[in-house]
């Protein structure tokens, strides 16, 4: 279960621009593909989320293994949907189609290794409840139960933008699906705040049990408030410092405590980092209730 009241350190990364992020941003993907494939040679388990952001800071993506010499390995990759609009892959406010459009297109990932909704289920009754029944099945289900019990994590990594109103995937503020104890780790969403109402997410369960490494992105002015709201406190590792990318100690205060859901997201493992842009940090600078020093 999660832990609610002991502080929780994650790192936070500041660079200078939003098309700064992906430099950053790509380094950490690296590193938690090692990671997954030394524990668990043949798979690579990695969700991503939709959105303005995310998709579009993927599309060099492959070019950056090359330069660091890497081999990603794509046909090991497993791409999961942190959330998605219960529309078809063709329509503009799909998630799958703008993370195909930006970088799935682009890689050899076998298509059976691509997790998107059942199209089919859209014209049911109770669409966005009969396919978060059905993503978890295909998506989480279809390992044995041998299998199961030798993965501590299901998702090796998570990649998530966060909301002006601090919603993340599509989990939003003080709706009911954040206090969903069931277990599931896809739920379904019929009252959306954004459009289109009818939806599925990772579940609370899923991204805080379940994963082992959650990594934030979110640029620009909308983004301070919610990154001076979430952290208690914020200060610069020693030599952290070169000019381009600034590395940050921040402590965030406890859930009980937290109002947005991005605020809420803390994998059992403590592997979370946040990486934002200077306009998105300004306020953790001259908030009082912020802590900085400069190193």
């Amino acid at each position: 279960m999660m832990n609610t009241t002991t502080p929780l350190v994650t790192g936070l990364y500041v660079v200078h621009s939003k098309e700064d992020i992906p430099e950053t941003l790509f380094q950490l993907l690296h590193q938690s593909l090692i990671d997954a494939l030394q524990d668990s040679p043949s798979e690579f388990h990695i969700a991503l989320s939709g959105g303005s952001l995310v998709p579009s800071l993927l599309t060099a993506l492959p070019q950056s293994f090359a330069s660091a010499n890497i081999d990603p390995q794509w046909h090991k990759w497993r791409v999961i949907l942190a959330d998605e609009r219960l529309v078809p892959s063709s329509h503009p406010d799909s998630n799958l189609k703008a993370l195909k459009e930006c970088f799935l297109d682009k890689v050899p990932i076998p298509a059976e290794n691509i997790y998107g909704i059942d199209e089919s289920l859209l014209s049911h009754d109770h669409p966005s409840m009969d396919i978060a029944v059905d993503y978890e099945q295909r998506v989480f289900s279809n390992d044995s139960e041998e299998e199961q019990k030798q993965r501590v994590y299901l998702l090796d990594c998570v990649l998530l933008g966060f909301g002006p109103d601090g919603h993340t995937a599509s989990l939003f503020p003080n709706h009911e699906l954040l206090e969903d104890d069931s277990g599931k780790l896809v739920l379904g969403i019929t009252d959306s705040p954004k459009p289109p109402p009818q939806r599925i997410t990772l579940s609370m369960n899923c991204l805080n049990e379940r994963s082992r490494n959650v990594i934030f992105v979110g640029a620009g002015e909308s983004k301070a408030p919610i990154l001076r709201d979430i952290f208690k406190r914020v200060h610069m590792e020693a030599n952290q410092h070169d000019g381009q990318v600034k590395k940050y100690v921040a402590t965030m205060k406890d859930v009980l405590h937290q109002k947005y859901p991005c605020g809420m997201i803390r994998p059992k493992d403590r592997k979370l980092v946040y990486i934002t842009d200077e306009t998105g940090a300004q306020d953790l600078f001259t908030d009082q209730q912020c802590f900085c020093t400069l190193l």
